[in-house]
């Protein structure tokens, strides 16, 4: 950049700087601040930014000076405990130790500290348990060498060669401490010289708009739970209410109130997992659990003939991670619902699978339900592709004739992908008559469960479900905000 130009982009702070500092000879940043009257931290600031444009050179000096220390400053102010005592001795003749040192007020050290000072100079007399001033000082209210030297550095005018035995001395007592102190120096450099020169035909400053931004690195939520969290939030201000989503539940409501048969293969170790302890849990709604069981042995009060064998309530006390969202449906019914009612739950997932670009171990899922009289299968398919254009953004949605042991008529819902083509987002359906009637609960119910992970797949752009669960530093910084 030309040095014209370069100086009308500069700040007012950075102006007042270069002007304050002369051609030949360092300036302190305490003293750019002093004469500029800029504050001391935009003079750092200003001589940090006038450093990268290499028009200061800038040099830290590191400095030590003493300071006197609280009990120092009480002993400048009162006197050294050593000559506080010899002149009351002085004045007041022979004391007895308890005596002189209720007359000084001092504790047991500083007592010991001034007689040894004095004893040491002969300044002092024990006679009989009583002491005395021995008179060899005559001078007892001129301050001593030692009170010279508190003074001075209490001025800052000490000169530590001078009176290095004396500053020795105050530091053993605690009286004096060393202070360290770095200064920050700064130099024209020789473009800075020509800046300055160039400074006062300068006009207002300008700013090159053309320069690049730098990149801010803000803080923010991670981009899949910014996702969740829309969802949460818009199915909330629908009318939805979320149901509790535990990670472990029983058999029975992830398999058995969903009519899903205690011998169906999708109930073995292949296609879901099982605690090893506890294996079991305890079911405390007796009335579901009838109901459940004579739905599946008989129809229960349906018309359906139900699958004609012995339920064990046995089985269905096994306790397992859940396997679909589709299992916290089961339990708000058990618990009933009102109708009509609308039901939600985001919830964590686990079935044995090989992971690949749309398929994890552990995922979530958007479960729901509507219950209302007049529902019909319609009704299910306008939600579904709601979901998929509205929320995850998706333009071509398509359904599938599926089967579900839980829901008659059922559909699946796939969307296309622009990297990775068609991909299936979830399974729906019209909950079956043995669930509904066996539990008392009137009318119809129309029911999802949708990958949400392939969901926010297509909202985010990203090819390969593993990514919603990154430690990418990248492309979490990239990831823009997820917006409704």
């Amino acid at each position: 950049m030309e040095l014209a130009n370069l100086a009308k982009e500069l700040s007012d702070i950075e102006r007042k700087t270069l002007e304050a500092l002369s051609i030949e000879g360092y300036a302190t940043i305490t003293s750019v601040s002093e004469k500029t009257g800029i504050n001391i931290d935009s003079a750092r600031r200003s001589a940090e930014w006038l450093r990268e444009k290499c028009l200061v050179d800038v040099h830290e000096t590191k400095t030590s000076r003493f300071a006197l220390t609280p009990e120092g400053k009480r002993a400048f102010k009162e006197g050294l405990a050593e000559n506080t005592l010899l002149r009351i001795l002085t004045k007041e003749g022979s004391m007895s130790f308890k005596e002189l040192q209720e007359k000084t007020g001092f504790s047991q050290q500083e007592f010991n500290i001034a007689l040894g000072e004095n004893k040491k100079l002969a300044y002092l007399v024990f006679n009989k348990g009583k002491v005395e001033a021995s008179g060899v000082n005559e001078d007892v209210e001129k301050p001593t060498k030692l009170e010279i030297t508190l003074k001075a550095v209490n001025d800052g005018s000490v000169t530590v060669e001078e009176s290095k035995e004396d500053i020795t001395e105050l530091l053993k007592r605690g009286l004096v401490q060393e202070e360290s102190r770095s200064e920050r120096e700064l130099r024209l450099t020789e473009n800075g010289k020509k800046v300055k020169e160039l400074l006062p035909g300068i006009g207002e400053r300008s700013f090159d708009v053309r320069s690049p931004a730098p990149t801010l690195m803000i803080g923010k939520k991670q981009p899949y739970i910014q996702f969740l969290n829309n969802i949460r939030r818009k199915l909330t201000e629908l009318g939805f209410v979320e149901m509790e989503s535990p990670l472990i539940v029983h058999e029975f409501y992830n398999f058995d109130v969903l009519f899903q048969p205690q011998n169906h293969p999708a109930r073995t170790w292949t296609d879901t997992y099982q605690l090893k302890n506890p294996t079991h849990g305890k079911l405390e709604d007796k009335t579901s659990v009838k109901a459940i069981k004579d739905a599946h042995e008989h129809g229960g009060v349906s018309a359906s003939s139900g699958w004609g064998y012995t339920w064990l309530e046995e089985i269905a006390e096994k306790v397992m991670p859940a396997a679909h969202g589709t299992a916290h449906s089961a339990r708000q019914l058990t618990k009933g619902v009102k109708s009509p009612g609308k039901y939600f739950a985001i919830a964590r997932c686990f079935r044995p699978d090989v992971l690949d670009a749309t398929h994890l171990i552990e995922f979530n899922q958007t479960e729901g339900f509507i219950v209302g009289e007049n529902l019909n299968f319609k009704h299910l398919l306008g939600i579904l592709e709601q979901f998929a254009k509205e929320i995850a953004g998706a333009e071509e949605v398509r359904f599938y004739p599926d089967y579900y042991p839980f829901t008659e008529p059922s559909v699946q819902l796939s969307a296309k992908h622009p990297k990775l083509g068609w991909v299936e987002l979830g399974g729906a359906g019209m909950f079956r008559p043995e669930i509904m009637e066996n539990l008392g609960i009137k009318g119809q119910a129309i029911a999802w469960g949708i990958g949400i992970d392939r969901l926010a797949m297509f909202k985010l752009g990203i090819k390969d479900i593993r990514y919603l669960f990154s430690d990418n530093i990248d492309w979490l910084r990239k990831t823009g905000q997820v917006m409704d």
